[in-house]
This record gives structure tokens, C-alpha cells and sequence, in this order.
């Protein structure tokens, strides 16, 4: 009968949510240099700091928050790879900034996470940030553009990696953010992502409906119109964004199994897969940076095609 199968999707998919969420990250994700993570409960929070292999494995970093949304924007740093020490948050000087651009952004407390920290080998300097978009992806471009300015006043050589949950839409409007639009304007902004200067619309991280034994039946799909356009959420919403050139992507890739592999056309969340948003995993590797001789041409270039 159907109660069963809501039992079992509520213990699934609610109350062993947090259990099974830090299960992938310990077993598939523990090797990782850093892990962007959105939308984080207190809960959830409480436990990766109680957790044994993931508190030992990574320094616990919080977005600044009023403690009354369960939406938190959280970074974890691989204790081998970064000096904890170095950790410094950003989110003053990136407020400000995302202030200053006008506008009623809808930004809430918690959603944007924005620190420096230093490679504990090398003395690399990396700004990284953790941003969870509201539903619409109206907010995405201001951040985008905020954070921007406040790369451009790091020191020289500082690198940047920015994970998020964009919330954008394959197709957009005046009332949801489009993937394309939003690529032109983290270009224009000199940056790139893991799926490059023009992503895929159809490249999708999230799929999923409202099914008939939840609430709201009348939101609710059928499995037969899963695939059909306007049904569900099935968009390319998750992106890593760095400065062009700072870094080369050598893989990027998608899961929603939790054991690293991804399955298209596959409604998620799952009895084994609790997140309505695929994990997004990049190897990316840090490039020397610009050569002055290269920078001048570059910027000849530039005024050679100004000039025509």
C-alpha cells in the first residue's frame, strides 16, 4: 500500500537526510581539497563538526547567518591542503560591496560565504566563496558582479574559486535567471566556470517533481511526463567560477548516486541520493600566472581592435 512507501520516503528523504548526505560526502568526497556546500541546516552543521572522519579531515567554515533559516552556505577545507590558521572572512568587505551596487537584491543572512586562506605547502592564496541563489536566480549576477570587485582588490597572484548554486533556468525570462544570460555576464566579468564560457543549457543538475504522494497534489508528475517540457525542475543550476585563466578544468563531472556517477533522466532525489542538486565535482589545475610581456600584448591588442 502506499503508507509504506511514505514511511519510507520520509525516513529517506527527511529525518535520515543529514545521515545519508554526510555518508556520500565521508565515502566519496573525503579526498577532496575543498567542498562547497549550500543550503546546509543547523543540524547538519552541528554534526560535520561531531563528525569523525569529516571534522578530521576538513577545518569547518560557517556563513555569517541570524540563525533562524536552515539555508546556510558552508565551506569545508582540507586540513592537509589549506592552513586553518590562514582563514579570514571576506563577508564584511563583500557586503558592502554587494550594497553598493543598488538594487533590492535577494540576498537573505547565510547565503553568501566569501574567505581567504593560504595553501599550507605552496603560500597560494586562494578567495573562496559558498553562495546559495534564491529560486528565481535573481540574485546570481549582483553576487557575481560584487564578488568581482572584491577579487579586484586582493593582492596580486590571489587566486579564486566560487562554488554555487546559481539557480538558473535552461530557459530564461524577466522573472527567472537564463544560463545563457548569465554566462555573457560572468564573461564580460573576466571569469569562467567548470563548464566553460558557454555552457550547456541542456547539461542539467537538477531533476525533479512533485510526486502524488506529497502534498499539493495538484503540482504533483506523472512519471510518463517526467522528460516533458515545463514539467519539474530539471535545470543547469550548479556551477565553479574562477577568473579566465588562473585555472585549467581537467575534469568536470556530475553525481547523483553518491557514488560519483550520474544518471541522466533519473528524478532525483532518491531512496540513496537525498539532494534535489547533483554533486558537482571539478579537478582543476592552477596555471602560472600571465608572463608582463604577455599582459602587454594582450592589452595591444585590445586597443589595436578599440582603435578600428
Amino acid at each position: 500500500t502506499w503508507q509504506p512507501m511514505r514511511r519510507q520516503m520520509c525516513v529517506a528523504l527527511n529525518s535520515r537526510k543529514t545521515h545519508r548526505t554526510l555518508a556520500i560526502l565521508s565515502r566519496s568526497y573525503a579526498d577532496s581539497d575543498a567542498i562547497f556546500l549550500q543550503e546546509v541546516s543547523g543540524a547538519m552543521v552541528a554534526q560535520l563538526r561531531e563528525h569523525p572522519k569529516l571534522s578530521r579531515n576538513f577545518s569547518l567554515h560557517v556563513a555569517p547567518n541570524d540563525g533562524k533559516r536552515d539555508q546556510i552556505s558552508v565551506l569545508l577545507l582540507s586540513r592537509s591542503r589549506f592552513d586553518h590558521a590562514s582563514a579570514t572572512s571576506l563577508n564584511p568587505a563583500f557586503d558592502a560591496l554587494l550594497a553598493g551596487l543598488g538594487g533590492d537584491v535577494p540576498v537573505a543572512p547565510g547565503d553568501v560565504l566569501v574567505l581567504s586562506a593560504t595553501d599550507a605547502l605552496t603560500k597560494q592564496t586562494y578567495v573562496l566563496a559558498s553562495f546559495h541563489g534564491d529560486t528565481d536566480g535573481l540574485a546570481t549576477v549582483p553576487v557575481v558582479k560584487a564578488m568581482a570587485q572584491l577579487l579586484a582588490k586582493q593582492p596580486a597572484g590571489t587566486r579564486h574559486v566560487f562554488g554555487m548554486d546559481a539557480n538558473t533556468y535552461a530557459v530564461g525570462s524577466a522573472k527567472q535567471q537564463g544560463v545563457s544570460e548569465f554566462a555573457a555576464e560572468y564573461r564580460q566579468l573576466g571569469l569562467t566556470s567548470c563548464w566553460g564560457d558557454a555552457p550547456d543549457p541542456t547539461n542539467i543538475t537538477t531533476f525533479n517533481a512533485r510526486t502524488y504522494l506529497q502534498p499539493q497534489l495538484n503540482k504533483a508528475v506523472a512519471y510518463k511526463d517526467l522528460a516533458s517540457p515545463g514539467t519539474g525542475d530539471k535545470n543547469p543550476k550548479d556551477f565553479l567560477l574562477f577568473p579566465r585563466g588562473s585555472f585549467g578544468v581537467e575534469s568536470t563531472t556530475k553525481d547523483n548516486t553518491g557514488q560519483k556517477a550520474y544518471v541522466e533522466r533519473q528524478p532525483f532525489p532518491t531512496l540513496t541520493f537525498p539532494s534535489d542538486h547533483g554533486v558537482l565535482s571539478s579537478v582543476l589545475k592552477l596555471l602560472p600566472p600571465p608572463s608582463p610581456l604577455a599582459s602587454e600584448l594582450r592589452t595591444a591588442r585590445r586597443s589595436l581592435r578599440a582603435a578600428e
